[in-house]
């Protein structure tokens, strides 16, 4: 093994103790199943293509039956996906998908790895996919992991034959997978500077759901499968495999997967596609030694850590401790870089469990910047009679050594403060593979020693050595940040490292509706004390900026100041960016922080440009008061408010007989009837507003899990899982003379340009004659779907259902969605004297 790969798996230890922020407080059950751990010298990789795909029994069932080694590649973030609990989309969600990915990952005991892959969104076919990926880009990826990982047994969540059936991301991931699994072993395959490992044996993770039914399962060829009781109860834990499952299924808050935990039988089917089926189907390691006998100089630890795991003491761990210390040093002596690099952390770990040591390293903020001195709060515990003695303590990454000898007596803390300097070199902490700007498929990331992990290597670190037995034994822990809270209690986070300042501008996107200037308030931020420069503004050509450049003064860190620039847009329609340019003693700054705060995961703070994007629009609209009622991470309500909408967001409480009757439009957000269950109650109330001359309309809703089953619709309508995902794909005008396509606004083909990532999802199939279509979709030459947009009158009013992005395209500013969006509002507002000619 390279020393490159040494840092790397050496990292990736130390990164899942800071991954939680709060230190791990093992019980005794957990230790002993940890020595079990210890004593397991196989491995499983997991793969597939988002958070959520993977098999979060099989995971737990082989970390903690199996006691192998697990992990779980998803080749996505699922950046492309829907937020149930805020208004991050795209590259945030994929920040908020990666953190519950490690917190699924610390609840089922596995690991977790990524590609550089950008979840784009839907894919029907995986010829897109790994077009719009680079195949052989995320291919060398995916060969990456596994040569580090080393796994003996590779199990995929999808079938690569299923190619037009399912998702495209979830077939291509499959198909990464076998090519894979050969290149990983031929030597003649460059990944990363990586030597080749071997595999034995890979699997498909088959399920009765990919036939159809269970009946259809039943009477399947089952020779080449290997099945698995994955509902055993672990008596140590007091929980079930399937409990265990559910709490770490739990974690894809974003995505609303919380699950009940089961007991009893829970049966899993692996079927084999490369390598030898075992003979026994009870080892699936069958022909891979998982004994400490795999390694040489194995034999002497395998017998030791054996009469560990026979005499082990669940009332007192520390009677453990002399004879892991033993077993450390051995490890220590191996030849086997691999393993030695994966158990000697382990067996650390357990020595430190058996004494319940403590010990961490607290900053005095919760941030700095570069050139910075910090103060730390060092806290070691021994708890436990173990004689230990803390000799020293080094600050990472400077270096910085300070001899101690202290003895650590049971249960008497030792607590010092000293200082740690944050140097000019320092990264800065933000999500790593948003450093670069990406493309649509692939993300850039400048160091490829991060390609694979979930986050980057915290570099400030500070390096614990005890002494214990006689042996020496460095114990490494990062630098954080703690503080109480009145509500939750003692609060872990991770310690940042920003810049000296950020800029913002509170809407990402502003529309200019005619061509009057509009006051641009830009905000700054400052991480440092007595900081004074200047800021520009700078704008697309054609657009004028005043005052050119502003100074600016700000005298204690954390404090905020907002500068007001005047921003005139272009005479003719046109779309840019605008800037703010921060300079500072001829440093120049230009990012904003974006912070992300929920309570299943750490904090994230993620540094992006600093841009808003800015579009001059000729748009007309009818109608002024807005009721709407918000469903799922929906910004809607922000983005029409900028072209000058006055909105009332609705609680379906609110809600009763004409109460509505006010509203020139009732807007119901997206998935609004998936995700809001009172509206079963209010639907009455919202149809008669539209029967009395209301306007309703209705953005996408799944036709899973709707709380309004009856009569969503006043007319026959059924919800599909038709969609479309190539967001160029050729648009036609079904009823060319229809008034949402004409008043007030003109709608043409080219509205249609510069959408992002699909035009629509989830259309309806199915509708009554009542409903008029208005736009129909063509792709990859797939049939037509017509049912994006069905406008129905119903009574005095108009029902209006659209299965169209626009909870995507108002924020990204596509100025052919603000036009539509505004003509369904205008719709039974136009007065029209004559039909409109086709």
């Amino acid at each position: 093994m390279t020393r490159r790969l040494t840092l790397f798996v050496v990292a990736v230890f130390t990164f899942l103790s800071a991954f939680s922020q709060a230190p791990r407080k093992p019980g005794s059950s957990e230790i002993y199943e940890d020595i079990k751990k210890l004593n397991f010298l196989g491995s499983v990789l997991y793969l597939a293509a988002h958070p959520d795909d993977e098999n979060t029994r099989l995971i737990s069932y082989f970390a903690n039956n199996v006691h192998a080694r697990t992990a779980y590649l998803s080749i996505t973030r699922g950046d492309g996906g829907q937020n149930l609990i805020g208004p991050e989309i795209r590259e945030l969600l994929g920040v908020i998908r990666t953190n519950e990915l490690l917190k699924a990952r610390q609840t089922d005991g596995g690991e977790q790895f990524f590609t550089r892959a950008n979840d784009f969104g839907y894919s029907k076919h995986p010829d897109e996919t790994l077009r719009l990926w680079n195949k052989e880009e995320v291919l060398k990826d995916v060969v990456k992991v596994i040569r580090e990982f080393q796994p003996d047994l590779i199990i995929n969540r999808f079938d690569a034959e299923s190619a037009g059936r399912t998702h495209g991301h979830h077939t291509s991931s499959a198909i990464l997978s076998l090519e894979a699994f050969d290149l990983a072993a031929d030597t003649n395959y460059e990944s990363y500077g990586l030597n080749a490992w071997k595999t034995q044996r890979v699997f498909f993770n088959t399920h009765w759901w990919f036939y159809g039914s269970r009946e259809k399962f039943e009477e399947v060829d089952k020779s080449e499968m290997i099945a698995f009781d994955t509902g055993v109860y672990y008596p140590t834990l007091g929980l079930s495999n399937s409990e265990i499952s559910s709490l770490s299924r739990s974690m894809h808050k974003s995505q609303g997967f919380g699950s009940t935990g089961t007991r009893g039988e829970e049966m899993e089917y692996i079927e084999l596609l490369k390598g030898q089926i075992p003979v026994d189907r009870q080892n699936v390691f069958e022909g891979v030694d998982t004994s400490w006998s795999r390694v040489k100089g194995g034999e002497e630890i395998k017998v030791l850590l054996q009469k560990v795991q026979n005499e082990y003491d669940f009332s007192d761990p520390s009677k453990s401790i002399p004879d892991l210390i033993k077993a450390y040093e051995m490890i220590g002596s191996l030849e086997d870089s691999h393993w030695k690099t994966q158990k000697l952390p382990q067996i650390k770990d357990l020595i430190a469990a058996c004494s319940g040591l403590y010990l961490e390293a607290v900053a005095s903020q919760e941030y700095a910047t570069k050139n910075q001195i910090v103060n730390l709060e060092l806290e070691a515990v021994n708890r436990s009679s173990q004689p230990m003695i803390l000799r020293s303590v080094t600050l990472l990454p400077q270096d910085n050594k300070v001899d101690l000898k202290i003895d650590l007596k049971n249960n008497m803390s030792y607590e010092r403060q000293i200082e740690i300097s944050i140097g000019d070199n320092a990264e800065l902490t933000s999500p790593y593979w948003l450093e670069e700007r990406g493309g649509l498929g692939m993300y850039e990331v400048k160091d490829t020693i991060n390609i694979g992990r979930p986050l980057a290597f915290r570099s400030h670190q500070v390096v614990f050595q005890l002494e214990i037995e006689g042996v020496a034994i460095d114990y490494t822990r990062p630098v954080v940040f703690k503080y109480n809270d009145p509500v939750k209690g003692e609060v872990y986070q991770p310690f940042e490292i920003l810049p000296d300042l950020v800029s913002g501008i509170a809407s990402k996107v502003i529309i200019f509706s005619d061509g009057a200037a509009k006051e641009i308030p830009v905000l700054l931020k400052s991480f440092r004390d007595d900081v004074k420069g200047t800021v520009e503004l700078e704008a697309p050509e054609g657009w004028e900026v005043s005052p050119q450049k502003k100074e600016f003064k700000i005298e204690k860190k954390g404090e905020d100041l907002t500068l007001n620039f005047t921003v005139r847009p272009s005479s003719e329609q046109s779309q840019g960016f605008i800037k703010p340019v921060i300079s500072v003693n001829g440093k120049k700054f230009t990012k904003s922080l974006v912070e992300i705060n929920y309570d299943h995961i750490p904090k994230q703070s993620v540094l992006l440009p600093s841009e808003s994007k800015v579009v001059r629009l000729n748009i007309l609209k009818k109608g002024q008061l807005i009721g709407y009622v918000k469903g799922a991470g929906d910004e809607v309500p922000k983005y029409l408010k900028q072209i000058g909408y006055s909105i009332t967001e609705i609680s379906p409480e609110q809600i009763s007989e004409r109460s509505l009757d006010k509203f020139d439009a009732v807007i119901m957000g997206i998935r609004a009837y998936n995700t809001v269950p009172e509206l079963e109650a209010k639907q009455k109330h919202i149809l008669d507003y539209v029967k009395n001359g209301g306007n309703l309309i209705v953005q996408y809703n799944t036709s899973h899990n709707l709380v309004v089953k009856e009569n969503l619709a006043p007319y026959s309508l059924t919800l599909s899982r038709d969609r479309i995902t190539d967001e160029t794909a050729e648009v036609t005008f079904l009823n060319k003379g229809h008034e949402v396509l004409n008043y007030p606004n003109t709608i043409k083909k080219e509205d249609f340009d510069g959408w992002v990532q699909e035009r629509g999802l989830y259309f309806p199939n199915q509708w009554s004659e009542e409903f008029t279509p208005v736009l129909s979709f063509k792709e990859n030459g797939d049939d037509a779907m017509n049912g994006s947009l069905l406008v129905a009158k119903y009574g005095k009013g108009h029902y209006i259902y659209t299965g169209l992005s626009f909870f995507r395209e108002l924020p990204a500013g596509v100025p052919g969605a603000y036009k539509l969006f505004a003509n369904m509002i205008s719709v039974g507002k136009n007065d029209l004297e004559q039909e409109i000619k086709e």
